[in-house]
């Protein structure tokens, strides 16, 4: 019956927040390894979806909320407050089908569940451009100023970039108020470092970082597709995701991960 509980909320609900909580948690994904960051971000949506919709209660005249939280309450785990120090935790924050104003949505609901008062990284992927647009500094430029207002509000400590060359990362650089302290380069792009990008970086003191993430880590249809299979009969086509917040939380001293997990949140769009 529970999967008719979630639907009655979905179709009442306007917002959609999704929380996996602590995915070393989770003893099934333990087991299973993902190949790719897109499968792991399907696998884990599709996993908080199911066990959230089981556990809602049969009453369909349950108070209808506005903004729906999807949660798995055992994997959700707060940071001590005397830990903290001990610990960095950093985001990379993909930006799908909103603009720059719901950065600081991502920022304080990561914020919120982690029971932090602010993320000491968080790295900025904008939406991939439509054709015929290019990827300029112009396009970036919302984004970044986003977050640098978040910077001075003491939310976050450093910001980043991904996937600029040596070009658009130079005139960000030049433009921006609060500098990139990082920018991430795709291996699957280049197998070795661009060494204008290298010297640049090296020369002002930003770190270069690798990553494996694909150019839309999760689309439109992909999430319809994982809320059709998880909610059976829901009307999964009415509803858009607008970002999605992948956290990590490293022991310092020891680069040790203690924990890490999904965000992401979508709006329904009612026809």
């Amino acid at each position: 019956m529970g999967t008719d509980g979630a639907r009655a909320l979905l179709e009442r609900a306007g917002t959609l927040t999704l929380q996996t909580g602590n995915l070393l948690n989770w003893g099934c994904l333990r087991k299973k390894c993902p190949a790719t960051p897109g499968e792991e971000v399907r696998d884990c949506i599709q996993k908080t979806l199911t066990e959230w919709s089981s556990k809602v209660g049969q009453d369909l005249n349950q108070e209808i909320l506005e903004v729906l939280e999807c949660t798995v309450a055992q994997a959700i785990e707060k940071i001590n407050p005397e830990e903290r120090d001990e610990l960095k935790v950093s985001a990379k924050l993909f930006i799908v089908g909103s603009n720059s104003s719901s950065i600081r949505d991502a920022v304080d609901l990561a914020c919120s569940a982690l029971g932090v008062a602010q993320l000491d990284s968080v790295i900025i992927a904008p939406p991939p451009v439509e054709d015929g647009t290019s990827f300029s500094l112009e396009y970036l430029q919302p984004y970044w100023q986003e977050l640098e207002n978040l910077v001075q509000n003491n939310k976050i400590v450093a910001i980043g970039t991904s996937d600029l060359d040596k070009t658009l990362l130079e005139q960000l650089y030049l433009w921006a108020q609060v500098k990139p302290s990082s920018n991430q380069v795709n291996l699957a792009s280049c197998c070795v470092m661009p060494p204008d990008l290298t010297a640049f970086a090296k020369q002002f003191d930003i770190q270069l970082l690798t990553h494996n993430d694909p150019k839309e880590l999760l689309c439109e249809a992909s999430f319809q597709e994982v809320l059709q299979e998880s909610i059976q009969d829901t009307k999964a086509h009415e509803w858009i995701p607008l970002w999605l917040l992948r956290y990590s939380v490293i022991v310092k001293s020891r680069g040790i991960i203690k924990s890490k997990g999904y965000i992401m949140q979508a709006k329904r769009n009612s026809f």
